[in-house]
């Protein structure tokens, strides 16, 4: 089985917060791109919530939909990311692990990936950033043992 790895167009993050990485503070996204399984091209979309549990510590829920082909895939993830606080600085290093469970129409089998991810946020303005990084992933299926990674690019802005 083909592993999805879709590439990603653009994603949009909203902020809602004066310091995006501060306990209670949240933020909601959108995710639009493409990938090409089972010899198929699909749309894929998604949206993602996240919030801060304590200070430069998120966890969230994501989906995402892939459109368009059959068969129907879908997915959902959890994702812990980390924002290492660095003095007098607009750059703010960030760790994260995630688990996902992929969801595909019979006659495929549904099956998880686990990964990680880890890059830069650079602090554009008070209010707004950009993110750039790199997503590892790793799945096991029944038919094969996948190790993907990919490039990652968010940005966002509070009000």
């Amino acid at each position: 089985m083909k592993k999805i790895i879709p590439l990603l167009i653009s994603t949009s993050i909203i902020i809602f917060a004066q310091n995006a990485f501060s306990a209670g503070e949240k933020n909601f996204g959108f995710t639009l791109g493409s990938s090409s399984n089972f010899g198929n091209n699909y749309t894929v979309a998604g949206v993602k919530v996240n919030y801060f549990i304590i200070d430069n510590l998120s966890v969230g829920a994501e989906y995402k939909g892939y459109l368009g082909e059959d068969p129907s895939i879908n997915q959902v993830t959890v994702p812990v990311t980390y924002h290492i606080p660095l003095e007098n600085t607009t750059y703010v290093p960030y760790l994260g692990a995630f688990m996902n469970r992929t969801f595909i129409e019979d006659p495929f089998k549904n099956y998880n990936i686990y990964g990680g991810r880890a890059g830069v946020s650079l602090q554009i303005s008070p209010h707004s950033f950009f993110s750039i990084g790199w997503v590892q992933e790793f799945s096991n299926t029944a038919d094969s043992v996948n190790n993907d990674g990919y490039p990652e690019i968010t940005g966002g802005f509070s009000f």
